[in-house]
């Protein structure tokens, strides 16, 4: 069995700027120009069923603006009416009206568990969507943003079970077919979950081709699909097809599709529910084993062994449990009796007085320990003082406990360690794992839409963007760029809802749920002279950080940067914020 490569991500020193000394805020104004929209966005509401921290995060906090990676400037968003709406950027000044590209054919308000629709811009000339009922539609468009080529056609169309939305999708093109890999993801109900929130996470990787290049038609030709127990924060399949990227909280694996998936999960579920093969206690001088015998068990049945480390228990000349003890016993002392309640009761006198074992054999997991209160009590009296009610009992003492309250915000990191982990395509195995620790997941951008996103991550104070490169096996994930204190500049803000950066990396912007943008350019050069006066030398680069206020109380919905400008999408308007002039 092939054991997944433990990696580690590799940070380009010279991307680092150990004398970055801020931001400081510009008052210089920001163009804003704002669209009407004829119709509102389709936002979906959570229902009262998407009660958990997961629905939240894919749904709740879905963006519902969508760029358009292969053309620069462009975005969509879908309205109450089911229409696909374009609005691409050419000059601020002359924006147009958002034109309508492609109108979904079935009635979204028909559904009563619908989610959001959702858009991924596969290639230059395909797009996959979902309506948010369930049916994935994967659309030839000809070349976007061409009036004489641009025609969105249907050419695939299927139901495909529960509603879902779309992650990713890519195209592979050869000599002898074209296929699209989608990755899909639900949340679905956990029917026997014993704990937890009774919902699990579903990635479904779908392919469709068509064999057949004279034939039109595309068909599904793989569905593989894996499960978690949370959202992940990032999921991509890589451009050649052969392997998928996820990082997240919790792992996922993939399942069987059909019926092995319940055949896994009752194996699951016997084995957890799965009871003691034998119950022991202990007090300073003795332990007690017992044992649930057999119905018609005699003493003829029963051999039990007593060496002074060592135990042989034999049932009906089955082996039972057989080791080395954790301490020394007075094998001559010890003895067994079968009880009235058909049980087998062994008791073994302790060589070392008030040695408290923490298991009866050595390494075996097959027994459960019972404690009685007064051995409780007596443990608890033990570690008393490694606890107190008072914040600092004792302050004289050299080094007082840690004060959570002197903690600053961006200390506190409420997620566990999260993981980057590569799945093969074909053997559906894990081969490459990436334990994240502390470096907090950000956002992700397409910096080349032919590579697969980018994902940044915070390393210290700093955030660092990361380019997975399938092909290298050695170096699969490339330091490509650094946003100076990011890290800790962006913990500050509680009201965060989408983060972005320029897929040229002049800048990186953060919304609020209402109203407020701000952004973080690089440094660059100053046009007068400054100096710092607590070291009395020249400053030669200043970053910049600028904040926008749009003119509504609406929440914003959808946000999305590129080189040039910054888009913001609320329920009635579309935000077009100048960031950037073009050389």
């Amino acid at each position: 069995m092939e054991v997944a490569a433990n990696c580690s991500l590799r940070v380009k020193r010279p991307l680092l700027d150990p004398r970055f000394e801020g931001y400081k805020l510009s008052l210089e104004p920001l163009p804003c120009y704002q669209l009407e929209l004829d119709a509102a966005v389709a936002e979906v509401k959570l229902r009262d069923d998407q009660y958990t921290l997961e629905h939240m995060h894919a749904f709740g906090m879905y963006n519902y603006l969508h760029g358009d990676s292969w053309y620069q400037d462009s975005v969509y968003y879908i309205d109450t009416l089911g229409r696909i709406m374009n609005l691409t950027v050419m000059l601020d000044t002359a924006l147009g009206k958002p034109r309508e590209v492609f109108r979904l054919p079935t009635d979204l308000t028909a559904c009563d568990n619908r989610l959001c629709a959702s858009v991924h811009f596969t290639s230059s000339t395909w797009v996959t969507l979902s309506d948010g009922t369930g049916r994935l539609y994967v659309i030839g468009t000809g070349e976007r943003g061409n009036s004489a080529s641009e025609k969105w056609e249907i050419m695939f169309n299927e139901e495909l079970g529960n509603p879902f939305i779309i992650i990713h999708s890519i195209s592979l093109l050869n000599v002898e077919e074209h296929s699209i890999a989608i990755l899909l993801l639900r949340i679905e109900k956990e029917e026997l979950d014993m704990k937890g929130s009774g919902f699990y996470v579903s990635l479904e990787w779908v392919t469709i081709s068509n064999k057949n290049k004279d034939n039109k038609k595309y068909e599904i030709i793989k569905h593989d699909i894996l499960r978690g127990k949370s959202v992940p924060h990032y999921a991509a399949i890589e451009p050649d097809g052969n392997g998928l990227m996820i990082v997240s909280y919790k792992s996922f694996t993939f399942v069987q599709v059909g019926q092995d998936l319940e055949e896994n999960m009752d194996e699951d579920m016997s084995q957890k529910i799965k009871e003691p093969l034998y119950y022991w206690q202990q007090t300073e001088d003795d332990l007690t084993v017992m044992i649930r015998l057999p119905e018609d068990s005699t003493k003829e049945d029963i051999q039990v062994q007593f060496l002074p480390d060592h135990i042989n228990i034999v049932l009906k000349d089955h082996q039972f449990l057989e080791g080395k003890l954790y301490s020394s016993v007075d094998h001559e002392s010890s003895t067994w009796i079968i009880k009235e309640n058909n049980s087998l009761e062994i008791s073994l006198i302790k060589k070392n007085e008030g040695l408290i074992w923490p298991e009866l054999v050595v390494g075996d997991k097959q027994g459960e320990l019972i404690r009685d209160s007064t051995q409780c009590a007596a443990i608890a009296e033990r570690l008393m003082h490694l606890t107190s009610e008072e914040l600092n009992p004792n302050p004289d003492k050299e080094k007082p406990p840690c004060n959570a309250q002197e903690l600053e915000e961006c200390d506190i990191f409420f997620e566990e360690s999260s993981s980057l982990c590569r799945f093969d395509g074909s053997t559906l195995k894990t081969t490459h794992v990436v334990n994240l620790g502390s470096n907090q997941y950000l956002f992700s951008v397409v910096v080349d839409p032919k590579e697969m996103p980018c994902f940044c991550l915070r390393h210290d104070v700093d955030a660092l963007l990361w380019q997975p490169h399938s092909s290298k096996q050695d170096d699969m994930w490339e330091h490509i760029a650094t946003f100076n204190a990011l890290g800790y500049v962006q913990a500050s803000k509680r009201d965060k809802k989408f983060f972005a950066c320029a897929p040229n990396y002049s800048y990186a912007a953060l919304c609020e749920c209402l109203r407020r943008v701000f952004i973080y350019r690089q440094p660059a050069p100053m046009s007068t002279v400054l100096y710092n006066r607590k070291e009395g030398r020249q400053v030669g680069q200043v970053a910049k950080q600028q904040v926008a206020s749009l003119e509504t109380n609406d929440p914003i919905l959808g946000f999305q940067a590129t080189n040039e400008r910054l888009f913001v999408l609320t329920t009635k308007n579309l935000f077009l914020i100048k960031v950037n002039t073009e050389n």
